[in-house]
């Protein structure tokens, strides 16, 4: 069942209050919905960071892993 557009004009109106006196919760409360939607696990303020982060660590564990290995090689080659 819809809201009518008394109730969503209201619904407008408290989710402004919201974000003006509590931008954080306002936030939260945003990405809550998002979730349940079915959309971004992440706001997209953190989204790009999150993804950067993750694209990081795993560029970082590669290299480690080839520098691991070449080490590993070097040191068979050389006994």
């Amino acid at each position: 069942m819809g809201l009518s557009g008394r109730e969503r004009r209201i619904l407008a109106q408290i989710e402004q209050q919201l974000e003006r006196e509590d931008p954080e919760l306002a936030k939260r409360v945003e990405a809550i919905n998002r979730i349940e939607a079915g959309g971004d696990l992440f706001p997209q303020a953190y989204g790009d960071r999150m993804r950067m982060w993750a694209l990081t660590h795993v560029w970082l564990i590669f290299t480690v892993g080839a520098v691991v290995i070449l080490l590993l090689l070097v040191a068979v080659l050389t006994t």
